[in-house]
């Protein structure tokens, strides 16, 4: 499942060091004293970042998603099919 409109850099990370960079290009932004040129660059690759860590968490959430409660009580764990 991998989205071609996200660079290999930034799909290799993890959800928090995504986040971590994210939170970075938003404070830099919001700071207001970036360079048009760089604001726009930034806020694309902020895009990027935002999707990955999407699609980090639907990922996350379909893995939640497998755990079953049998009638019994008894818990288990299904693997998820992310395909």
């Amino acid at each position: 499942m991998s989205d071609p409109t996200i660079p290999a850099d930034i799909a290799a990370m993890s959800f928090e060091d995504a986040l971590a960079e994210l939170e970075q290009i938003v404070r830099r932004l919001e700071g207001g004293q970036v360079r048009l040129d760089d604001a726009i660059q930034s806020y694309e690759r902020g895009a990027q970042l935002k999707r990955h860590c999407e699609r980090k968490l639907s990922e996350a959430q379909q893995r939640v998603d497998r755990i079953v409660v049998a009638p019994d009580g008894s818990v288990s764990a299904q693997p998820a099919k992310l395909d």
